[in-house]
């Protein structure tokens, strides 16, 4: 019994690195990174991680492993891309973010997520200009999850949704690209005040649109409830207010026409979309025969499309 146990720990001692080994094995990672062979580099690192860890002698070395390893496969990625090989380069920049979470390098991880998303917007790019939505929405879509800044593709992410949303009657796409869209909208800064600009914008086409394609189908109630689940997430949605407030009007429901209107008319950001909402909350006062509130209301309708048939309403209320 005494042999055997004897035995073993011999046989433990030739299974087991030495200082000297780590050291002969981090130095031919090293080599290998000064030479740019980020393959073999990767290889050594993740041996000296993999064998080191737990041993005190190898703790600086492990640690410098650590924190190098993510870089190789950086480095990978961008070798890759250079050569337009987008499949490898994106495994690569993957690779890296992932090590680069693991061992707690966020600097890194966010480089090379940047990487991920900049690949997938490429690939995205041509199912996009191709208006294959539903494919483009898959890849931008990954992208986006790895750099939600990237506010070009965010854009063509959620564009790709609401054109499948629009085409198909798809309030699921819909929402995911109000979104996405929202949170455009809300980035802070110089850099973004272009897109943010952008993002409100096309909220309020889509919106419309997928309000347009409700009308036709008389879905009175499906408008409410879709500019209702706008409003839970922004209740200053000056798109969502404006076409809530149209669709009890719509439906001839003056008294929630007149319940909403003002807070409706705070909203809007231009006197354009106020004068709409006036319109409607005017023309409610009237039908309640409320006729000082229907002309108030119908005064503060001062610019666009809506101007001539308010003051045809003022006409006929003040003979």
């Amino acid at each position: 019994m005494k042999r055997l146990f004897v035995s073993a720990i011999a046989l433990f001692a030739t299974l087991s690195l030495s200082a000297q080994d780590f050291t002969a094995l981090y130095n031919e990672a090293a080599t290998a990174y000064t030479s740019k062979n980020f393959a073999a580099a990767a290889a050594s690192f993740q041996k000296l991680i993999d064998e080191g860890t737990g041993s005190p002698e190898a703790a600086d070395l492990v640690a410098t492993a650590k924190a190098t390893l993510p870089k190789c496969y950086f480095q990978l990625g961008g070798m890759a891309f250079k050569s337009q090989n987008f499949d490898e380069a994106l495994a690569n920049f993957e690779k890296s973010a992932e090590l680069a979470d693991l061992y707690g390098d966020y600097t890194q991880m966010q480089k090379s997520n940047t990487w991920v998303a900049n690949i997938y917007q490429v690939q995205g790019g041509e199912a996009f200009n191709s208006k294959d939505y539903a494919a483009a929405a898959g890849i931008f879509a990954k992208g986006y999850a790895a750099n939600p800044r990237n506010t070009d593709m965010a854009l063509n992410l959620a564009m790709s949704y609401c054109e499948l949303a629009v085409a198909n009657n798809d309030m699921a796409q819909y929402e995911k690209g109000m979104e996405v869209y929202e949170n455009v909208a809300a980035m802070k800064g110089p850099k973004y005040d272009e897109d943010a600009a952008k993002a409100v914008e096309m909220m309020a086409l889509y919106t419309n649109n997928m309000v347009a394609k409700m009308q036709q189908a008389g879905d009175t109630d499906g408008i409410i409830a879709m500019a209702d689940a706008l409003l839970a997430k922004n209740p200053v949605n000056p798109t969502a207010q404006k076409v809530r407030l149209q669709a009890y009007a719509d439906k001839k429901d003056y008294a929630k026409v007149i319940e909403l209107g003002e807070e409706a008319a705070a909203a809007q950001t231009n006197d354009e979309d106020k004068g709409y909402v006036y319109l409607a909350l005017g023309a409610a006062y009237n039908a309640k025969e409320m006729k000082p509130q229907a002309i108030a209301a119908f005064e503060k309708v001062v610019a666009g499309p809506a101007v001539e048939p308010a003051k045809a309403a003022l006409a006929e209320l003040k003979k």
